[in-house]
């Protein structure tokens, strides 16, 4: 995380920003709001701006927006004075940290404004495949487009890439190519000269400068207005570009990643998106499945959420009860990965007791989760073992690949023939045949457990 400290580095800001850059982030600093704006301006990017409670923050956050500048502010100061945190965060601080600071409450809040800690949690054999992708093209320069649902963590995969990459040291800058307007959206890529137009009160540097030498993350690429495609796609094969109201090219070192969650190749046909950028975008494709699709998945991540959102909110993490952990699993996630973060983050939040229970995790409206029917998790765990031993089926006969579908479902449904013939898509009959084939050659056939009908 690239932090750029606002204020006169005396006593204990000194402090804190050591114990920032022992957290990992990479400090830069200014002493004036002024400064601040101008060096943001010229290019040196920022994740966080963490700023002396004693200087005009609102003035320092309406001239970045002024500029289109958008970097979240931590306010701080010495005596934890109210008035004056009140009054930093009514003027648009996320934090307030009191000095003299505390590491672990420096470590805490940094990740939680910046959120930049954002490791991959996967255990789930669909996600595996991605990250075995993942790592295999990493250290090149190719492009690589990443699609998947909104939600399901094509950022994440990216900065994932980038830390990967030979270029890690480099930045990582991320534009969302749907959040800014068409008419902005050059100006922010690629800069502008003073005078360009209205309000181009002096230079900008574009995000391709900002990320000079690393890794640009065009994100939801397929947003893009049909003209400025153009001026990107010479971008990508002359590695130069133009500043809006520039009179030469600049030359740029970066490695390109993209996102959508949109059929691109779809939005070729409809004469939308440029078939050759996406040539020269999807050199490799990274294809995120939904949560719904990577099952294995989702006690994991709900974990790490428990761990970051107690962090965060600074109180004691609390473990996810048995009957929590079972209702996630069963659960669609139709918002991915970003809507169980929200309902994981409101269970911190909600949670009395030792363990955060089912009732403290709720949807967007309300409603509690329902509970995991055993029929449903019995198919759904069925499902899943049939998928993944289908890629152990190359090489065998036909017979052995139905007998150990077969035996897999069955002890999946806890031996229940009935609901085993039923996700087979075969007569209850005709399994019954089957499985005395198999007891008669020797084979071992699950018998029902208790609870479960052998019918």
């Amino acid at each position: 995380m690239r932090l750029l400290v606002v204020g006169k580095l005396s006593g204990q800001l000194s402090t804190a920003v050591k114990m920032a850059m022992s957290a990992g982030a990479k400090v830069s600093h200014v002493e004036t709001v002024a400064a601040a704006t101008h060096a943001l301006r010229a290019g040196q990017g920022a994740d966080l701006l963490m700023v002396d409670y004693e200087l005009d923050i609102e003035a320092l956050i309406l001239a970045n927006e002024a500029e289109r500048i958008r970097v979240p502010v931590v306010a701080c100061g010495v005596g934890a004075d109210p008035k004056r945190a009140a009054d930093a965060i009514r003027a648009g601080a996320k934090e307030f940290i009191p000095l003299p600071p505390e590491a672990e409450l420096i470590a805490a809040v940094l990740s939680a404004v910046s959120d930049d800690n954002r490791p991959m949690v996967v255990r789930d054999p669909a996600m595996q495949q991605v990250l075995q992708l993942a790592d295999q093209v990493s250290g090149s320069d190719a492009s690589i487009l990443i699609t998947g649902e909104s939600g399901s963590g094509k950022e994440v995969v990216a900065r994932y890439v980038h830390q990967k990459s030979r270029r890690a040291a480099k930045p990582f800058i991320s534009v969302n190519c749907a959040a800014i307007p068409e008419n902005l959206l050059e100006s922010e890529l690629f800069g502008h000269e003073k005078g360009a137009f209205t309000g181009a009160v002096a230079r900008r540097i574009g995000k391709f400068e900002e990320a000079n030498g690393g890794t640009l993350l065009l994100d939801e690429i397929s947003e893009m207005d049909a003209r400025l495609q153009a001026k990107l796609l010479r971008a990508l094969q002359e590695r130069e570009i133009d500043r809006v109201g520039g009179t030469k090219p600049v030359k740029v070192d970066i490695r390109i990643l993209a996102t959508s969650n949109r059929d691109l190749a779809q939005a070729v046909k409809d004469g939308t998106f440029r078939e050759d950028l996406l040539y020269r975008l999807n050199v490799v494709n990274l294809r995120l499945p939904p949560l719904r699709e990577r099952p294995g998945d989702v006690v994991a991540l709900a974990e790490f959420f428990v761990k970051k959102y107690a962090a965060a909110n600074g109180m004691t993490e609390k473990p996810l009860s048995a009957e929590a952990k079972r209702r996630l699993a069963a659960h669609r996630w139709p918002g991915n990965v970003r809507e169980l973060e929200n309902a994981i983050h409101r269970a911190v939040l909600l949670a009395v007791g030792p363990e955060i229970d089912e009732t403290a995790i709720r949807l967007p409206d309300g409603q509690p989760l329902a509970p995991a029917d055993p029929h449903v998790r019995a198919a759904q765990a069925a499902s899943l073992a049939a998928e993944t031993a289908s890629r152990a089926f190359v090489g065998q006969t036909v017979a052995a690949m139905e007998q150990q579908l077969i035996l897999d479902t069955l002890e999946h449904c806890f031996g229940n023939r009935t609901h085993a013939a039923n996700i087979l898509g075969i007569s209850i009959r005709t399994l019954r045949n089957k499985l005395k084939e198999y007891t008669e050659a020797g084979v071992s056939v699950p018998a029902p457990q208790m609870g479960a009908s052998a019918a």
